[in-house]
């Protein structure tokens, strides 16, 4: 059974969508089993984003946030080993490192780790060359007037 989509009927109508495309497929291919640790992600606003990671006993000297284009990684490590005995463990602390795809123009506003609970802001920041602007149309009057040619005579409308 094939799970896969195929775009090629889309690149017969598109131009420069590429990494789009090959995003899709790989986000159809599946995570890794390893879902840990546990996140939301959320729109606060028309170009603004949250994510939140559950990272209960994680310092914010052992989390790591680095952006690269279009990507940002999260990664997690436990410094020294404890002192105690557990009987039971419970809370995970194990290291962990989680990447998530960016959509151009979206940078990283800040972040902040509270009660167990990084999140994460982030923001789309569109140049001011590439958004929409207006282009004036000018008619043919503005533009000079053209020049007629009937029966071999020159005539200026």
């Amino acid at each position: 059974m094939r799970t896969s989509l195929d775009f090629a009927p889309l690149y017969r109508s598109t131009v420069g969508f590429d990494r789009v495309f090959d995003l899709l497929e790989s986000a159809t291919r599946g995570q890794a089993a390893d879902q840990w640790p546990p996140y939301d992600i959320a729109r606060t606003g028309d170009d603004a984003y949250r994510i939140t990671m559950a990272v209960a006993g994680f310092s914010e000297k052992e989390i790591d946030i680095s952006t690269q284009p279009n990507l940002l990684v999260v990664t997690g490590e436990k410094s020294g080993q404890p002192s105690v005995e557990y009987l039971h463990r419970g809370i995970a602390t194990r290291s962990f490192s989680r990447r998530f795809e960016l959509a151009d123009h979206v940078k990283v506003s800040g972040a902040n780790l509270l009660n167990g609970l990084l999140t994460i802001d982030l923001e789309r920041e569109i140049p001011e060359e590439m958004k929409p602007r207006r282009i004036q149309i000018s008619s043919a009057t503005q533009q000079g007037t053209p020049s007629q040619i009937e029966g071999g005579l020159r005539q200026v409308a």
